[in-house]
């Protein structure tokens, strides 16, 4: 809790140290290059007689910056560091987007059978399977909801991936079992019920945040979930109580009210 507590507070210092950038650097440019056009255009439109639209532009430029029209320089900053802000938001989601996009073209070259090899960590975990009850040999709905609370315990984290058709010890069991529980007892019909348990238990805005891809080992299918972190807390509906999850170390665990509300204030 405390690891993840120190990687948000220095994501927070970059994008606190982003955004007054923007809105120093926005001013600037809104003072020395929206006041100069929106003079220029002036000068010509209303014919000011004045030796040249340089002087003109320079002088009341000076004239600005002496403090004489301090509306006229309040609105030009404004107006700049505004357009800043918002040049600084459209960079911090193309920013998350393209680490995104990284992330999972690293996970789609890393070799499956190494990653299990590594065992179960922060970022990776193994779930046997989604539906079928290997201890008691039959179907049993209620194992979805520990695969939804590790894909939110990892939303409402750092992300990571989650492979299904694999116990705990790293032996690969495959996906048949629960394609048996499916109405498409196939790979499509596999994702459409991961898909449908998300978006009825966590959101279906949360469905964005998974990439499904499978993987065939020894003639075994296996489920590969790339989750992507949350900006926003994913909770899950659990016998009709709502519950926060987190990715802490190699587990997910519950947070109660005070820590969740404690964890989403200081998350941004």
């Amino acid at each position: 809790m405390e690891a993840l507590k120190k990687i948000i507070s220095e994501e927070r210092k970059v994008l606190d140290r982003l955004f007054i950038v923007a809105i120093i650097g926005g001013a600037v440019v809104g003072f020395f290059l929206l006041y100069p056009i929106n003079e220029f255009v002036y000068y010509y439109e209303h014919g000011i007689e004045s030796p040249s639209v340089w002087t003109y532009i320079s002088n009341q430029v000076i004239n600005s910056l002496k403090g004489h029209t301090p509306i006229k320089t309040a609105f030009y900053a404004g107006v700049g560091a505004v357009f800043g802000v918002l040049v600084a938001l459209l960079f911090n989601a193309w920013r998350k987007k393209m680490e995104h996009i990284q992330k999972l073209h690293s996970a789609l070259e890393e070799n499956l059978g190494a990653l299990i090899a590594q065992g179960e960590g922060p970022k990776l975990e193994f779930k046997s399977s989604f539906r079928w009850d290997y201890k008691q040999d039959k179907f049993n709905r209620g194992l979805e909801d520990a695969v939804l609370k590790t894909l939110a315990g990892f939303m409402n984290g750092q992300g990571g991936t989650l492979l299904i058709g694999v116990d705990d010890g790293g032996e690969v069991l495959g996906l048949e079992k629960d394609y048996e529980t499916l109405k498409k007892k196939n790979r499509d019909g596999f994702e459409l019920a991961i898909m449908t348990a998300v978006s009825m238990k966590l959101g279906p805005e949360f469905c964005q945040n998974l990439h499904v891809m499978f993987h065939a080992i020894d003639g075994k299918d296996v489920c590969r979930i790339l989750v992507a972190p949350s900006h926003q807390p994913v909770f899950v509906k659990q016998d009709k109580a709502t519950k926060f999850y987190l990715r802490t170390g190699g587990s997910t665990r519950e947070l109660n009210i005070e820590e969740a509300m404690s964890y989403v204030a200081n998350r941004r």
